[in-house]
């Protein structure tokens, strides 16, 4: 469960000077089982042809899931980082339509791992790319 004392305006404050904040992705909405987050698709996130990238699109939605993860933790104690992430492209997006948003849901939270599962869809609603991730949960020393 996403801690409910989590907020948006923390999360984007949190996306200064680091690659979230370089690609404009930025968090609008948390639930109690899922973050969504939106992202350009503009000159920082397409390859030559002018479609979104790929990897781009793996950014977002490790991302989402990275601080969704967190937010399942006890920070003074643990932190998430990824173990492994697969992404399924269904639908190209052409640069200057608009954004892509992404919605990271829990499938599993346990003591060691957790799996999340992340739907990005253009601003018409098609879905774009699908992704899963299996974080390690990590004892801090």
């Amino acid at each position: 469960m996403i801690n409910p004392k989590a907020t948006i305006e923390v999360l984007n404050n949190s996306s200064a000077g680091n690659m979230v904040g370089h690609l404009g992705i930025e968090y609008t909405e948390l639930g109690e089982n899922y973050i969504i987050g939106r992202m350009p698709v503009d000159e920082r996130t397409v390859q030559p042809l002018n479609m979104l990238h790929g990897g781009a699109s793996v950014v977002l939605a490790e991302t989402l899931a990275s601080v969704g993860g967190n937010l399942c933790v006890d920070n003074k104690t643990q932190f998430v980082a990824g173990l492994e992430i697969n992404a399924n492209h269904i639908k190209g997006v052409r640069k200057g339509n608009g954004f892509v948003t992404g919605k990271a849901s829990i499938v599993h939270l346990g003591k060691k791992t957790q799996v999340w599962t992340i739907e990005i869809k253009n601003d018409q609603g098609d879905l774009v790319c699908v992704s899963r991730i299996t974080l390690a949960v990590i004892n801090k020393k």
